[in-house]
């Protein structure tokens, strides 16, 4: 027998209660009822969806809690990318930042610029997925493009909607993207918790966030008390036109936004706030680490563009990391993979940030130099968020003549082959290839997650395959068997059999995973994607040129020119020769070939700011019916397409007799041709 209708009335009228009493309390601060009428709403919801179990919905207040413990996380792909920032460390940082800003906006030098500064919350980035208001998908950034799946643990954050307030303007399907935090208080109790119970205590509130969202017992989770600021919003129509107006719709539906969130007019001014804040931390009852600085304005935003996994319209400045004392015992020299000498300080164990640390890095010869750091010196060291420490500066008031000047040394220490230092680089590099050191690093990022992703082959699985002789390079790997890999110590017959899987089962990678697993110097997983799309087949990736690749969207010089190197070079192609006739054979990208419509073979410059479309789906709308995309304007240009206040890329166009097409005319030949 279906509900009655005014029980299915009071349950709807006591959610909209909950939830409104929930955002006064949880993210306004400002209860208007006390605790035991809270409670007396709560038990009533109870009762009633315990009477009329076929009512209960997924964002009624009492699901928040109670789903059976999780065996594993599963994993969600994000709408957008959830990019990585660049940091600034100083103002001279911020001001050539504004700088860039204009020069890729194509804005007038003098040009003052809106930003929108918040501070950047120390905690655990989450995407949040809404489906017409309804919470349906909650993820870690994971890699950029796909998280774990955090959802059933993020419903027990109070102050995360399930459901948008009624009456919120936003649109049906975004994501909300926010930082999950705990506040100072909660922290200290949860330590006090853990050490009454004899269980490990966390370091610092960063990672007691990041565990608890990453709890399989989301009873687990609930008991923690998380906290949540939403710092953006995205979706796919409509756009909000400036960044601030997103952050106030976030509020209106219910969302926490950081109270100290500002729109500040020029990079001065950012400035003036990052000084306040990085004196006035100490204030807040949560961890900070900087501040956020994105141009407010979304069509600004678009001009400014990408490059690789970092927009150029928003940046990080960092607050001076936590520093400590300690006592230099040696320095040594590492080898990476690339051929790289690093030296490393070897030194006292020091805690520092939420760990204690022993070693620490010199960066380069030149580093070492002028900061003149001797064993047995007294350093001063710092570790910002999850980079390896650095020795900041030496004290050398507490040197007692018995510090010894290292000597960097003119051979690998790996393979006592060379190490020269090419002109105009700070860097000594072992130039043997065999080098067993970069063997190692080479194996080790072969099967890493990003490239081939071969499970079993770690760091210690890597040190026995070498120090044996049975891999020289990563296509060694292809012509091991079951029985040489049974001959290595911890090594058993599943074990070997599991691992001889794995490797097979690499053998027919995407070509964005090959060319990552490559390791070429400024190549990271994204921009090995684009590499692929743009290039199609391994066959076209050893024609590479810096001339053509530079013309790619996210593709800048330095990165062309890196993979031009690659491919010239004759070691590297023998490696990709061995690695082809041992059968690797990397799956070339299909693209439906374009052979008629207005952007076949023509050249498309754009400049200013586009109002129906991102300036990546424009590029994307060119690519896609066979057009090139280029960063700058020539009698080879075919189009111009000039937006909103386009910049001198326009009026060269008009000196060159260059055809410029308004947005509405690009937008009518890319979607006539589509149909």
């Amino acid at each position: 027998m279906p509900a009655p209708k005014k029980a299915a009335e009071e349950i709807q009228a006591l959610r909209e209660q909950i939830n409104r009493h929930n955002y006064l309390y949880y993210v306004l601060d400002a209860p208007e009822i006390g605790d035991a009428e809270y409670d007396r709403l709560f038990q009533r919801l109870v009762e009633l969806e315990g009477k009329y179990p076929e009512l209960v919905t997924p964002d009624s207040p009492t699901q928040r809690v109670g789903a059976a413990p999780l065996e594993a996380f599963g994993t969600v792909r994000h709408m957008f990318p959830m990019l990585s920032l660049n940091n600034a460390f100083e103002v001279a940082e911020l001001q050539e930042f504004d700088r860039r800003v204009k020069t890729f906006a194509d804005l007038p030098p003098g040009e003052v610029i809106t930003y929108v500064a918040e501070l950047k919350i120390d905690g655990l980035a989450t995407c949040l997925r809404y489906e017409d208001g309804l919470l349906v998908s909650a993820a870690t950034r994971g890699d950029g493009a796909v998280g774990e799946d955090v959802t059933q643990n993020v419903r027990t954050i109070k102050t995360i909607p399930l459901r948008w307030l009624s009456g919120s303007a936003l649109p049906g399907t975004v994501e909300v993207r926010g930082e999950v935090h705990l506040q100072r208080s909660e922290f200290e109790r949860i330590n006090k918790e853990q050490e009454a119970k004899g269980e490990a205590t966390f370091a610092n509130p960063r990672n007691a966030a990041a565990g608890s969202v990453r709890q399989l017992d989301s009873r687990i989770t609930a008991k923690r008390r998380l906290n949540f600021f939403a710092y953006e919003v995205r979706a796919a129509e409509p756009r909000f036109p400036t960044h601030s107006q997103g952050l106030q719709r976030l509020r209106e539906a219910g969302f926490p936004v950081n109270p100290h969130s500002k729109t500040i007019e020029g990079i001065d001014e950012v400035a003036a706030y990052c000084l306040d804040w990085q004196q006035r931390q100490g204030e807040l009852d949560y961890n900070v680490d900087g501040v956020v600085v994105k141009v407010d304005e979304i069509a600004i935003q678009n001009r400014a563009g990408w490059v690789s996994r970092s927009p150029r319209w928003a940046i990080a400045y960092k607050f001076p990391a936590e520093e400590a004392l300690t006592v230099v015992r040696d320095i040594l020299v590492s080898v990476g993979r690339t051929g790289v000498l690093t030296p490393v300080a070897i030194m006292e164990p020091v805690f520092v940030d939420g760990s204690t640390v022993q070693r620490a890095t010199l960066h380069n010869e030149d580093e070492l130099r002028r900061k003149d750091v001797r064993v047995g010196d007294t350093v001063v060291i710092r570790k910002a968020g999850d980079v390896i420490p650095e020795v900041v500066r030496v004290l050398p008031e507490k040197r007692t003549g018995k510090e010894k000047k290292f000597a960097f040394p003119n051979k690998c220490p790996a393979c006592g082959g060379p190490a020269v230092r090419p002109e105009g680089e700070v860097a000594y590099r072992c130039l043997n290839p065999a080098c067993p050191a970069q063997v190692r690093g080479n194996l080790e990022h072969w099967g890493s997650r990003g490239a081939l992703d071969i499970v079993g082959l770690g760091e210690q699985t890597v040190e026995a395959l070498v120090s044996n002789g049975l891999v020289k390079d990563v296509a060694d790997l292809y012509t091991l068997t079951k029985e040489q890999v049974k001959g290595l110590e911890r090594f058993a017959d599943k074990s070997a059999d599991n691992l001889v899987r794995a490797i097979e089962g690499s053998r027919s990678p995407t070509l964005a995973r090959f060319i990552y697993g490559l390791g070429i110097r400024h190549v990271g997983d994204h921009v090995a994607e684009v590499l692929a799309e743009h290039l199609g087949t391994v066959e076209k990736f050893l024609e590479a040129s810096a001339a053509d690749l530079s013309q790619v969207s996210e593709v800048g010089p330095v990165i062309a020119a890196s993979v031009e190197e690659y491919v010239r070079n004759p070691g590297s192609r023998a490696l990709v020769a061995k690695l082809l006739s041992v059968g690797v054979r990397p799956q070339p990208v299909r693209k439906a070939e374009v052979t008629e419509g207005p952007f076949v073979g023509k050249t498309v410059v754009f400049t200013g700011g586009l109002s129906s479309l991102t300036r990546q789906e424009a590029e994307r709308l060119v690519k896609n019916q066979g057009g090139r995309i280029s960063s700058s304007v020539s009698k080879e240009t075919d189009y111009v397409v000039a937006g909103d206040k386009p910049g001198s890329k326009h009026e060269k166009a008009l000196k060159l007799g260059v055809r410029v097409l308004s947005e509405e005319e690009f937008l009518r030949m890319g979607r006539t041709a589509e149909h």
